[in-house]
């Protein structure tokens, strides 16, 4: 195993706490991604994840659905998202990781879409329709030859002899999506919830846990934070970024409902 990804140096230096927020690539602007990418890092984001457009993002909200569609509309491509990249060059200090699905990334091709996220300074991924069997067998040796983190997905539906085996087989940490159903922010986290995220933790996985979806205000930020070593945010920021004059300015109001919302 490579072990000087930019996730899990992330993970050994800060065990807790954690705040991984995401955008999409060409949203609100086709050209907005590098200021997007240094806003979030100056403002305190711990990793930041780049969605990458698509037709049909099945397992996202209508806030993140809009982004990608206008995102497309705009021109954004996977050859302009990796360009984009590329002019942050020795300018990353926070752990990137691309969060898309399967259908562009095999049209592009995955050797070559590992190549270029090496090239770019990406640490890993997440592509939540790609079967666990298929990651196994033809995915996990590209992306671990290239030293990237291949991150997957746990729901409340998921069994734990699949959370097991989930556990084994990836690394960076694993995705704790907090309810079965679509991104999206929610104002509070329920006992189900929380029992579901307390069940995950119990079972000692190698992996750190980072919750996802729903995370919007201090309620569900604080309750991620006691069950798992950090957050991750999407659908909060996508709209903030859509309603702000600048992604500084949307950051900040990130932080600000994070802190007090």
């Amino acid at each position: 195993m490579n072990h000087d990804n930019p996730i899990d140096t992330l993970f050994r230096r800060q065990p807790r706490g954690i705040l991984s927020v995401y955008f999409t690539a060409g949203h609100p602007r086709p050209d907005s991604l590098p200021a997007i990418v240094r806003a979030l890092q100056d403002g305190g984001a711990s990793m930041i994840e780049i969605g990458i457009p698509f037709s049909d993002p099945i397992a996202d909200g209508p806030v993140i659905q809009q982004s990608s569609a206008d995102a497309l509309r705009g021109g954004m491509t996977l050859p302009l998202l990796f360009d984009q990249l590329a002019s942050l060059r020795g300018q990353l200090r926070v752990p990137v990781l691309l969060m898309g699905y399967l259908n562009p990334i095999m049209q592009y091709g995955f050797e070559r879409f590992c190549r270029q996220c090496r090239g770019v300074g990406v640490a890993g991924m997440i592509i939540p329709d790609l079967p666990f069997r298929d990651y196994l067998r033809h995915y996990k040796p590209v992306a671990d030859a290239g030293g990237l983190r291949m991150i997957m997905l746990v729901t409340p539906a998921t069994s734990d002899e699949r959370v097991r085996l989930i556990d084994a087989h990836t690394d960076g940490f694993i995705y704790l999506v907090s309810t079965a159903s679509t991104t999206g922010a929610r104002d509070r986290f329920d006992d189900d919830t929380r029992a579901y995220f307390r069940r995950i933790r119990e079972m000692n996985p190698r992996n750190p846990l980072l919750v996802g979806f729903g995370i919007a205000n201090k309620s569900t930020l604080d309750d991620a934070f006691a069950h798992a070593s950090g957050a991750i945010v999407g659908s909060k920021f996508v709209s903030l970024l859509a309603d702000s004059d600048t992604p500084e300015d949307a950051v900040k109001k990130l932080f600000l409902a994070l802190a007090t919302g």
